[in-house]
């Protein structure tokens, strides 16, 4: 029985409804899932790719007006040459002796610690508060800070509202913006030699002599924060710095050293050149008992009783380096 022909155009009809309400639910889908993207795009914090947090830096030049922007640069300014910046700004020499010592954030920590391949600080912010293993206790970054004042600049602790103190903690999360707490970040915390080779003191001083005066100076007094830091003596780090570690000055050579080769250098040469380093005089930190009260105290801090032993040859650096119990 044949159809009528009003009857075959509104099934066609129908179906059109349906294939156009397909069409548009999967639009609609679409459009849904690229809103989601852009905004998931917008809130990504910068430099993370993948889930992978990728050293990106921001540019100075982007630094907000204002008050904030004012302390970023003021942060910058002193974790760049620390020691030049508050011993001018000192009430008198003797004020500014005692408040750092010769050194800068940036002799440790180039480019004011936004140098990728000198132990760079970016994304430090993020990593605070954290329990410190030395103190034994969950320190703030402005109690880290602190931390440096008082071992590797060899000086006296900021007050809590310090504007100094504020303005190098507004520096160090303008340079950590858009990254997560918690997240990894390869790049810190890495100069630290897990095993380190029982050195030759002598042979660290010859290769000290062939290659390092002419930044440290004979007498290793250095010859700026910025150009050769001091590495013994008054101007330097005390043997309360982390620095002080037999694994952490070989590590730190070793990747960082000379200036512009980093990992030139063999994991015997580093060992013998901190070995020479730290055997020399430095100033002594005052609280050696107070630390590691939670116990690990290692057993590379080069305090004056093990560069004393250096000196007479009584010292078993087997020991030292935790070769053996």
């Amino acid at each position: 029985m044949t159809r009528p022909i009003s009857w075959v155009i509104g099934f066609l009809f129908l179906i059109s409804l349906v294939v156009i309400g397909v069409l548009g639910a999967r639009l609609g889908d679409e459009k849904d899932r690229a809103e989601q993207n852009a905004s998931k795009s917008a809130t990504q914090p910068a430099g993370e790719v993948a889930g992978q947090i990728k050293f990106n830096p921001p540019s100075l030049d982007d630094v907000p007006e204002g008050p904030k922007g004012e302390a970023i640069l003021r942060g910058h300014e002193l974790v760049n040459d620390t020691s030049k910046v508050l011993r001018s700004e000192a009430a008198s020499v003797e004020d500014g002796m005692n408040a750092v010592n010769e050194l800068s954030c940036s002799s440790c920590h180039a480019g004011a610690g936004m140098d990728e391949n000198s132990s760079p600080l970016v994304g430090v912010a993020a990593t605070y508060p954290a329990y410190i293993s030395r103190s034994g206790e969950v320190v703030t970054i402005e109690e880290r800070i602190n931390g440096c004042m008082v071992r590797s600049m060899n000086g006296e602790p900021l007050e809590e509202d310090n504007e100094d103190l504020d303005a190098m903690v507004a520096y160090f999360q303008y340079i950590s913006e858009g990254i997560p707490v918690g997240a990894e970040l390869p790049w810190l915390k890495q100069n630290e030699m897990k095993e380190v080779p029982v050195p030759d003191v002598a042979a660290g001083e010859e290769l000290f002599q062939q290659s390092c005066i002419a930044c440290h100076a004979q007498d290793g007094s250095g010859t700026g924060a910025l150009t050769g830091p001091a590495l013994w003596g008054e101007g330097s780090f005390n043997d309360g710095a982390g620095m002080a570690r037999m694994s952490k000055m070989a590590g730190y050579i070793q990747n960082n050293m000379p200036k512009g080769q980093g990992g030139s250098l063999t994991e015997q040469e580093a060992s013998n050149l901190a070995a020479f380093i730290l055997s020399q005089d430095r100033p002594e930190w005052g609280d050696h008992a107070g630390d590691w009260k939670n116990g690990g105290r290692p057993k590379d801090s080069m305090t004056k009783e093990l560069r004393d032993q250096v000196k007479d040859g009584t010292i078993d650096w087997e020991k030292v380096l935790g070769h053996k119990e």
